[in-house]
Protein backbone atom coordinates (compact mmCIF):
# COMPACT_ATOMS: atom_id res chain seq x y z
CA UNK A 1 0.00 0.00 0.00
CA UNK A 2 2.85 2.41 0.83
CA UNK A 3 4.36 1.92 -2.65
CA UNK A 4 0.99 2.65 -4.29
CA UNK A 5 0.48 5.77 -2.16
CA UNK A 6 3.92 7.05 -3.06
CA UNK A 7 3.34 6.53 -6.80
CA UNK A 8 -0.08 8.20 -6.54
CA UNK A 9 1.47 11.17 -4.77
CA UNK A 10 4.07 11.56 -7.53
CA UNK A 11 1.36 11.38 -10.18
CA UNK A 12 -0.72 14.02 -8.41
CA UNK A 13 2.23 16.41 -8.41
CA UNK A 14 3.07 15.92 -12.09
CA UNK A 15 0.84 18.79 -13.26
CA UNK A 16 2.26 21.09 -10.58
CA UNK A 17 5.78 20.25 -11.76
CA UNK A 18 4.77 21.09 -15.33
CA UNK A 19 3.46 24.51 -14.25
CA UNK A 20 6.60 25.11 -12.18
CA UNK A 21 8.82 24.31 -15.15
CA UNK A 22 6.79 26.62 -17.42
CA UNK A 23 6.92 29.43 -14.87
CA UNK A 24 10.67 29.04 -14.50
CA UNK A 25 11.17 29.24 -18.27
CA UNK A 26 9.07 32.40 -18.44
CA UNK A 27 11.01 34.01 -15.60
CA UNK A 28 14.36 33.18 -17.22
CA UNK A 29 13.39 34.12 -20.79
CA UNK A 30 15.51 37.12 -21.85
CA UNK A 31 12.66 38.27 -24.13
CA UNK A 32 10.44 38.71 -21.09
CA UNK A 33 10.98 42.21 -19.62
CA UNK A 34 9.88 40.96 -16.19
CA UNK A 35 12.73 38.43 -16.14
CA UNK A 36 15.17 41.24 -15.27
CA UNK A 37 13.42 42.00 -11.98
CA UNK A 38 15.05 40.55 -8.80
CA UNK A 39 11.74 38.92 -7.90
CA UNK A 40 11.80 36.92 -11.15
CA UNK A 41 15.06 35.22 -10.19
CA UNK A 42 13.64 34.29 -6.80
CA UNK A 43 10.48 32.91 -8.40
CA UNK A 44 12.48 30.94 -10.98
CA UNK A 45 14.70 29.53 -8.23
CA UNK A 46 11.66 28.53 -6.18
CA UNK A 47 10.10 26.77 -9.16
CA UNK A 48 13.30 24.83 -9.88
CA UNK A 49 13.67 23.76 -6.25
CA UNK A 50 10.04 22.58 -6.16
CA UNK A 51 10.46 20.61 -9.38
CA UNK A 52 13.66 18.97 -8.16
CA UNK A 53 12.36 18.07 -4.71
CA UNK A 54 9.21 16.41 -6.07
CA UNK A 55 10.79 14.69 -9.08
CA UNK A 56 11.52 10.97 -9.43
CA UNK A 57 15.10 10.71 -10.68
CA UNK A 58 15.95 8.32 -13.49
CA UNK A 59 19.05 6.17 -13.65
CA UNK A 60 22.00 8.42 -14.61
CA UNK A 61 24.50 7.67 -17.37
CA UNK A 62 28.24 7.20 -16.82
CA UNK A 63 29.08 9.83 -19.47
CA UNK A 64 32.76 8.96 -19.47
CA UNK A 65 34.90 9.83 -22.52
CA UNK A 66 35.29 6.21 -23.58
CA UNK A 67 32.91 3.73 -25.24
CA UNK A 68 30.94 1.30 -23.09
CA UNK A 69 30.41 -2.40 -23.85
CA UNK A 70 28.20 -4.93 -22.09
CA UNK A 71 30.37 -8.02 -21.67
CA UNK A 72 28.27 -10.14 -19.30
CA UNK A 73 24.57 -10.17 -18.51
CA UNK A 74 22.18 -11.93 -16.15
CA UNK A 75 18.69 -10.91 -14.97
CA UNK A 76 19.91 -8.93 -11.97
CA UNK A 77 23.22 -7.64 -13.26
CA UNK A 78 25.19 -6.75 -16.32
CA UNK A 79 28.89 -5.96 -16.51
CA UNK A 80 30.02 -2.89 -18.44
CA UNK A 81 33.53 -2.63 -19.92
CA UNK A 82 34.95 0.84 -20.53
CA UNK A 83 37.05 1.51 -23.59
CA UNK A 84 38.21 -0.86 -26.28
CA UNK A 85 39.80 -4.22 -25.40
CA UNK A 86 43.45 -3.76 -24.47
CA UNK A 87 46.46 -5.39 -22.84
CA UNK A 88 46.10 -3.30 -19.69
CA UNK A 89 45.58 -5.12 -16.37
CA UNK A 90 41.96 -6.11 -15.82
CA UNK A 91 40.08 -4.49 -12.95
CA UNK A 92 36.55 -5.48 -11.96
CA UNK A 93 34.84 -2.90 -9.75
CA UNK A 94 32.01 -4.55 -7.84
CA UNK A 95 29.55 -1.74 -7.18
CA UNK A 96 27.36 -1.80 -4.08
CA UNK A 97 23.84 -3.11 -4.36
CA UNK A 98 22.58 -0.80 -1.66
CA UNK A 99 20.17 1.63 -3.24
CA UNK A 100 22.23 3.80 -5.55
CA UNK A 101 23.13 2.89 -9.11
CA UNK A 102 26.63 1.90 -10.19
CA UNK A 103 27.02 5.36 -11.76
CA UNK A 104 27.72 6.63 -8.24
CA UNK A 105 31.20 5.15 -8.85
CA UNK A 106 31.78 7.21 -11.99
CA UNK A 107 34.79 8.87 -10.37
CA UNK A 108 36.13 5.51 -9.20
CA UNK A 109 36.03 4.17 -12.75
CA UNK A 110 37.58 7.34 -14.19
CA UNK A 111 40.54 7.11 -11.80
CA UNK A 112 41.68 3.81 -13.35
CA UNK A 113 40.81 4.24 -17.02
CA UNK A 114 44.35 5.24 -18.01
CA UNK A 115 46.05 2.33 -16.26
CA UNK A 116 43.53 -0.54 -16.36
CA UNK A 117 40.93 -2.26 -18.48
CA UNK A 118 37.99 -1.43 -16.22
CA UNK A 119 34.77 -3.41 -15.75
CA UNK A 120 31.91 -2.61 -13.37
CA UNK A 121 28.84 -4.46 -12.13
CA UNK A 122 25.69 -2.60 -13.13
CA UNK A 123 22.99 -3.99 -10.84
CA UNK A 124 19.39 -4.04 -11.98
CA UNK A 125 16.55 -2.18 -10.31
CA UNK A 126 14.50 -4.99 -8.72
CA UNK A 127 11.17 -3.44 -9.75
CA UNK A 128 12.26 -3.79 -13.39
CA UNK A 129 12.98 -7.54 -13.12
CA UNK A 130 9.96 -9.80 -13.77
CA UNK A 131 9.03 -12.38 -11.17
CA UNK A 132 9.62 -15.06 -13.80
CA UNK A 133 13.36 -14.35 -13.52
CA UNK A 134 13.32 -15.77 -10.00
CA UNK A 135 14.77 -14.68 -6.69
CA UNK A 136 18.02 -12.91 -5.91
CA UNK A 137 19.59 -13.16 -2.47
CA UNK A 138 23.06 -12.96 -0.91
CA UNK A 139 23.89 -16.49 -2.10
CA UNK A 140 23.02 -15.45 -5.65
CA UNK A 141 25.24 -12.39 -5.25
CA UNK A 142 28.16 -14.65 -4.33
CA UNK A 143 27.32 -16.88 -7.32
CA UNK A 144 27.47 -13.86 -9.62
CA UNK A 145 30.90 -12.96 -8.19
CA UNK A 146 32.15 -16.52 -8.71
CA UNK A 147 30.96 -16.51 -12.31
CA UNK A 148 32.50 -13.11 -13.03
CA UNK A 149 35.88 -14.01 -11.55
CA UNK A 150 35.99 -17.08 -13.76
CA UNK A 151 34.76 -15.40 -16.94
CA UNK A 152 36.98 -12.32 -16.67
CA UNK A 153 40.05 -14.18 -15.43
CA UNK A 154 42.85 -15.00 -15.44
CA UNK A 155 44.95 -12.17 -14.02
CA UNK A 156 41.95 -10.24 -12.73
CA UNK A 157 42.03 -7.64 -9.96
CA UNK A 158 38.83 -7.00 -7.99
CA UNK A 159 37.71 -3.91 -6.11
CA UNK A 160 34.69 -4.10 -3.80
CA UNK A 161 33.14 -0.80 -2.72
CA UNK A 162 31.34 -0.98 0.64
CA UNK A 163 28.52 -3.56 0.72
CA UNK A 164 30.01 -6.10 -1.76
CA UNK A 165 33.12 -6.51 0.40
CA UNK A 166 31.43 -9.42 2.18
CA UNK A 167 30.22 -11.40 -0.89
CA UNK A 168 33.46 -10.67 -2.79
CA UNK A 169 35.62 -11.90 0.08
CA UNK A 170 33.35 -14.93 0.47
CA UNK A 171 33.65 -15.74 -3.24
CA UNK A 172 37.45 -15.49 -3.09
CA UNK A 173 37.50 -17.82 -0.07
CA UNK A 174 35.31 -20.37 -1.84
CA UNK A 175 37.55 -20.34 -4.91
CA UNK A 176 40.66 -20.63 -2.77
CA UNK A 177 39.18 -23.57 -0.84
CA UNK A 178 38.81 -25.45 -4.14
CA UNK A 179 42.22 -24.38 -5.42
CA UNK A 180 40.51 -22.72 -8.37
CA UNK A 181 43.07 -21.54 -10.93
CA UNK A 182 41.14 -18.36 -11.77
CA UNK A 183 41.13 -16.83 -8.30
CA UNK A 184 41.74 -13.06 -8.61
CA UNK A 185 45.29 -11.72 -8.30
CA UNK A 186 44.13 -9.21 -5.71
CA UNK A 187 41.02 -7.93 -3.96
CA UNK A 188 40.73 -4.39 -2.63
CA UNK A 189 37.98 -3.68 -0.08
CA UNK A 190 36.90 -0.06 0.33
CA UNK A 191 34.85 0.85 3.39
CA UNK A 192 33.27 -2.60 3.66
CA UNK A 193 31.31 -4.02 6.63
CA UNK A 194 33.44 -7.15 7.16
CA UNK A 195 33.07 -7.06 10.95
CA UNK A 196 30.48 -4.54 12.12
CA UNK A 197 31.29 -5.28 15.76
CA UNK A 198 34.31 -2.98 15.32
CA UNK A 199 33.53 0.71 15.86
CA UNK A 200 29.78 0.24 15.31
CA UNK A 201 28.03 3.14 13.56
CA UNK A 202 24.41 4.28 13.72
CA UNK A 203 23.64 1.97 10.78
CA UNK A 204 25.11 -1.02 12.62
CA UNK A 205 23.35 -0.21 15.89
CA UNK A 206 20.00 0.14 14.12
CA UNK A 207 20.26 -3.42 12.78
CA UNK A 208 21.17 -4.76 16.20
CA UNK A 209 18.45 -2.87 18.05
CA UNK A 210 15.58 -3.42 15.63
CA UNK A 211 16.18 -7.02 14.61
CA UNK A 212 15.26 -8.75 11.38
CA UNK A 213 11.51 -8.89 12.05
CA UNK A 214 11.31 -5.09 12.30
CA UNK A 215 12.95 -4.63 8.89
CA UNK A 216 10.70 -7.23 7.32
CA UNK A 217 7.60 -5.57 8.75
CA UNK A 218 8.47 -1.94 7.97
CA UNK A 219 10.79 -1.99 4.96
CA UNK A 220 9.44 -4.67 2.62
CA UNK A 221 6.66 -3.86 0.14
CA UNK A 222 5.42 -5.48 -3.08
CA UNK A 223 6.07 -3.74 -6.39
CA UNK A 224 2.71 -2.36 -7.58
CA UNK A 225 1.07 -2.99 -10.93
CA UNK A 226 2.59 -1.10 -13.84
CA UNK A 227 6.20 -2.19 -13.40
CA UNK A 228 7.83 -5.26 -15.02
CA UNK A 229 8.54 -6.63 -11.53
CA UNK A 230 4.94 -6.26 -10.33
CA UNK A 231 4.33 -8.42 -7.26
CA UNK A 232 8.00 -8.82 -6.34
CA UNK A 233 8.69 -8.05 -2.65
CA UNK A 234 11.34 -5.32 -2.44
CA UNK A 235 12.98 -2.79 -0.20
CA UNK A 236 11.89 0.31 -2.17
CA UNK A 237 14.45 2.85 -3.24
CA UNK A 238 12.42 5.78 -1.93
CA UNK A 239 12.53 4.30 1.59
CA UNK A 240 16.27 3.81 1.30
CA UNK A 241 16.65 7.42 0.15
CA UNK A 242 14.68 8.63 3.17
CA UNK A 243 17.14 6.76 5.37
CA UNK A 244 20.15 8.21 3.54
CA UNK A 245 18.82 11.74 3.84
CA UNK A 246 17.86 11.44 7.51
CA UNK A 247 21.41 10.51 8.50
CA UNK A 248 22.68 13.96 7.45
CA UNK A 249 19.46 15.95 7.16
CA UNK A 250 20.98 19.27 8.25
CA UNK A 251 23.67 18.99 5.59
CA UNK A 252 21.15 18.28 2.82
CA UNK A 253 18.84 21.13 3.90
CA UNK A 254 21.81 23.50 3.99
CA UNK A 255 22.93 22.34 0.52
CA UNK A 256 19.50 23.05 -0.96
CA UNK A 257 19.32 26.49 0.66
CA UNK A 258 22.75 27.22 -0.79
CA UNK A 259 21.58 26.16 -4.24
CA UNK A 260 18.57 28.48 -3.93
CA UNK A 261 20.90 31.36 -3.06
CA UNK A 262 23.20 30.51 -6.00
CA UNK A 263 20.24 30.56 -8.38
CA UNK A 264 19.00 33.91 -7.09
CA UNK A 265 22.51 35.37 -7.34
CA UNK A 266 23.01 33.97 -10.85
CA UNK A 267 25.94 31.74 -9.78
CA UNK A 268 25.39 29.13 -12.48
CA UNK A 269 28.61 27.15 -11.85
CA UNK A 270 27.83 26.46 -8.18
CA UNK A 271 24.22 25.56 -9.00
CA UNK A 272 25.41 23.18 -11.74
CA UNK A 273 27.65 21.31 -9.26
CA UNK A 274 24.69 20.94 -6.90
CA UNK A 275 22.49 19.63 -9.73
CA UNK A 276 25.12 17.11 -10.83
CA UNK A 277 25.59 15.72 -7.31
CA UNK A 278 21.90 15.43 -6.44
CA UNK A 279 20.88 14.07 -9.84
CA UNK A 280 23.12 11.14 -8.88
CA UNK A 281 22.38 10.98 -5.17
CA UNK A 282 18.59 11.11 -5.51
CA UNK A 283 18.45 8.36 -8.17
CA UNK A 284 17.76 5.13 -6.29
CA UNK A 285 16.76 1.56 -7.08
CA UNK A 286 14.76 -1.15 -5.33
CA UNK A 287 16.45 -4.18 -3.74
CA UNK A 288 14.92 -7.65 -3.63
CA UNK A 289 13.51 -8.41 -0.19
CA UNK A 290 15.40 -11.69 0.14
CA UNK A 291 18.76 -10.05 -0.61
CA UNK A 292 18.20 -7.17 1.79
CA UNK A 293 16.97 -9.35 4.66
CA UNK A 294 19.64 -12.01 4.23
CA UNK A 295 22.33 -9.31 4.17
CA UNK A 296 20.98 -7.66 7.33
CA UNK A 297 20.88 -11.00 9.13
CA UNK A 298 24.25 -12.32 7.91
CA UNK A 299 26.33 -9.15 8.05
CA UNK A 300 24.79 -6.87 10.67
CA UNK A 301 22.93 -9.13 13.11
CA UNK A 302 24.76 -12.47 13.19
CA UNK A 303 28.23 -11.25 12.07
CA UNK A 304 28.50 -14.62 10.39
CA UNK A 305 31.63 -13.99 8.28
CA UNK A 306 34.01 -12.81 11.04
CA UNK A 307 32.67 -15.46 13.42
CA UNK A 308 33.43 -18.19 10.88
CA UNK A 309 29.76 -19.18 10.59
CA UNK A 310 28.85 -17.89 7.13
CA UNK A 311 27.72 -20.53 4.69
CA UNK A 312 27.08 -20.42 0.96
CA UNK A 313 24.67 -22.99 -0.44
CA UNK A 314 25.34 -25.04 2.66
CA UNK A 315 29.13 -24.90 2.36
CA UNK A 316 31.25 -23.05 4.94
CA UNK A 317 33.02 -19.84 3.96
CA UNK A 318 36.47 -20.20 5.47
CA UNK A 319 38.61 -17.07 5.17
CA UNK A 320 41.68 -18.96 6.32
CA UNK A 321 41.57 -20.72 2.91
CA UNK A 322 42.71 -17.46 1.26
CA UNK A 323 46.44 -17.80 0.61
CA UNK A 324 47.07 -16.53 -2.95
CA UNK A 325 44.73 -13.57 -3.59
CA UNK A 326 46.42 -10.43 -2.24
CA UNK A 327 44.18 -8.33 -0.01
CA UNK A 328 44.03 -4.58 0.60
CA UNK A 329 41.69 -2.79 3.01
CA UNK A 330 40.94 0.93 2.69
CA UNK A 331 39.05 2.90 5.33
CA UNK A 332 38.04 6.50 5.91
CA UNK A 333 38.89 8.21 9.18
CA UNK A 334 35.44 9.84 9.35
CA UNK A 335 33.36 7.05 7.80
CA UNK A 336 29.93 7.07 9.46
CA UNK A 337 28.68 3.99 7.56
CA UNK A 338 31.50 1.46 8.00
CA UNK A 339 33.46 2.39 11.10
CA UNK A 340 37.24 2.28 11.31
CA UNK A 341 38.38 -1.31 11.80
CA UNK A 342 35.42 -2.99 10.12
CA UNK A 343 37.23 -3.40 6.79
CA UNK A 344 40.68 -3.95 8.28
CA UNK A 345 39.27 -6.97 10.10
CA UNK A 346 39.50 -8.88 6.81
CA UNK A 347 43.29 -8.79 7.00
CA UNK A 348 43.29 -10.41 10.44
CA UNK A 349 40.71 -13.03 9.44
CA UNK A 350 42.77 -14.23 6.46
CA UNK A 351 45.28 -15.99 8.71
CA UNK A 352 47.00 -18.03 5.99
CA UNK A 353 47.61 -15.14 3.61
CA UNK A 354 51.26 -13.99 3.85
CA UNK A 355 51.71 -10.55 5.38
CA UNK A 356 53.58 -9.36 2.29
CA UNK A 357 50.34 -9.84 0.32
CA UNK A 358 48.31 -7.67 2.70
CA UNK A 359 47.99 -3.88 2.71
CA UNK A 360 46.03 -1.32 4.70
CA UNK A 361 45.33 2.37 4.21
CA UNK A 362 43.43 4.71 6.54
CA UNK A 363 42.57 7.92 4.71
CA UNK A 364 42.74 10.94 6.99
CA UNK A 365 39.75 13.26 6.80
CA UNK A 366 37.71 11.02 4.49
CA UNK A 367 34.10 10.05 5.09
CA UNK A 368 32.33 7.11 3.51
CA UNK A 369 31.91 8.73 0.10
CA UNK A 370 35.48 10.00 0.14
CA UNK A 371 36.84 6.46 0.39
CA UNK A 372 35.94 5.80 -3.25
CA UNK A 373 35.38 9.22 -4.83
CA UNK A 374 36.50 12.82 -4.71
CA UNK A 375 39.82 14.65 -4.56
CA UNK A 376 41.35 12.59 -1.72
CA UNK A 377 40.50 9.39 -3.54
CA UNK A 378 42.08 10.58 -6.78
CA UNK A 379 45.18 12.05 -5.18
CA UNK A 380 45.95 9.62 -2.36
CA UNK A 381 43.87 6.44 -2.39
CA UNK A 382 43.77 5.49 -6.09
CA UNK A 383 47.57 5.66 -6.56
CA UNK A 384 48.09 3.36 -3.56
CA UNK A 385 45.55 0.87 -4.91
CA UNK A 386 47.17 0.95 -8.36
CA UNK A 387 50.60 0.34 -6.82
CA UNK A 388 49.21 -2.53 -4.73
CA UNK A 389 47.66 -4.19 -7.78
CA UNK A 390 50.88 -3.77 -9.78
CA UNK A 391 52.90 -5.28 -6.94
CA UNK A 392 50.60 -8.31 -6.77
CA UNK A 393 50.09 -8.81 -10.50
CA UNK A 394 53.03 -11.12 -10.80
CA UNK A 395 54.74 -14.01 -9.07
CA UNK A 396 51.63 -15.39 -7.34
CA UNK A 397 51.45 -19.18 -7.19
CA UNK A 398 48.20 -20.71 -8.37
CA UNK A 399 48.59 -24.20 -6.91
CA UNK A 400 49.61 -26.47 -9.84
CA UNK A 401 49.79 -23.54 -12.21
CA UNK A 402 52.98 -21.54 -12.27
CA UNK A 403 52.23 -17.85 -12.76
CA UNK A 404 55.29 -16.26 -14.29
CA UNK A 405 55.89 -12.53 -14.14
CA UNK A 406 56.33 -10.96 -17.55
CA UNK A 407 56.53 -7.37 -18.68
CA UNK A 408 53.60 -6.33 -20.85
CA UNK A 409 51.47 -3.33 -21.69
CA UNK A 410 50.35 -1.61 -18.50
CA UNK A 411 52.38 -4.06 -16.39
CA UNK A 412 49.74 -6.76 -16.73
CA UNK A 413 50.81 -10.14 -15.43
CA UNK A 414 50.62 -13.13 -17.75
CA UNK A 415 50.19 -16.75 -16.72
CA UNK A 416 52.37 -19.57 -17.93
CA UNK A 417 50.15 -22.57 -17.43
CA UNK A 418 51.33 -26.15 -17.20
CA UNK A 419 48.99 -28.97 -18.06
CA UNK A 420 47.18 -29.89 -14.86
CA UNK A 421 43.81 -31.54 -14.25
CA UNK A 422 40.87 -29.26 -13.70
CA UNK A 423 39.73 -29.05 -10.10
CA UNK A 424 36.52 -30.92 -9.46
CA UNK A 425 33.56 -29.42 -7.59
CA UNK A 426 31.15 -26.55 -7.64
CA UNK A 427 33.36 -24.15 -9.58
CA UNK A 428 34.16 -25.64 -12.99
CA UNK A 429 36.77 -23.80 -15.00
CA UNK A 430 35.00 -22.23 -18.01
CA UNK A 431 36.78 -21.77 -21.31
CA UNK A 432 38.44 -18.36 -21.30
CA UNK A 433 36.53 -15.95 -23.49
CA UNK A 434 38.54 -13.65 -25.69
CA UNK A 435 38.22 -10.21 -24.15
CA UNK A 436 38.00 -8.62 -27.60
CA UNK A 437 34.52 -10.08 -27.99
CA UNK A 438 31.30 -9.40 -26.16
CA UNK A 439 30.50 -12.12 -23.65
CA UNK A 440 26.76 -12.60 -23.23
CA UNK A 441 25.58 -15.43 -21.07
CA UNK A 442 22.04 -16.74 -21.53
CA UNK A 443 19.29 -15.09 -19.59
CA UNK A 444 15.58 -15.77 -19.27
CA UNK A 445 14.05 -12.41 -19.93
CA UNK A 446 14.87 -8.77 -20.40
CA UNK A 447 15.57 -6.73 -17.34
Amino acid sequence: MLYVMRDAHCAMLSSARTWAAATRLACENPLNPLSYLPQSRALAASCEMFERVTRTYAKPAFNLPVPERVVWERPFCRVIAFGEPSDKPKLLIVAPMSGHYATLLRGTVAAFLDTHQVFITDWADAKQVPLSDGRFDLDDYVDYCLALFAVLGPDLHVMAVCQPSVPVLAAVALMEAENHPLVPCSATLLGGPIDTRCSPTAVNRLAQERGLAWFERHCIHPVPWGYPGSGRPVYPGFLQLAGFMSMNLDRHVSAHWSMFDHLVEGDGDSAAKHRAFYDEYLAVMDLTAEFFLQTVRTVFVEHALPRGEMRHRGEPVNLSAIRRCALMAVEGEQDDISGVGQTRAALDLCTNLPERRKAYHLQAGAGHYGVFNGSRFRAEIAPKIAAFMAQNARGASLGGRARTAVTGNGGQCAAAESAVPRPQGRLPVPPLAAMSNVIRLPRQAKT
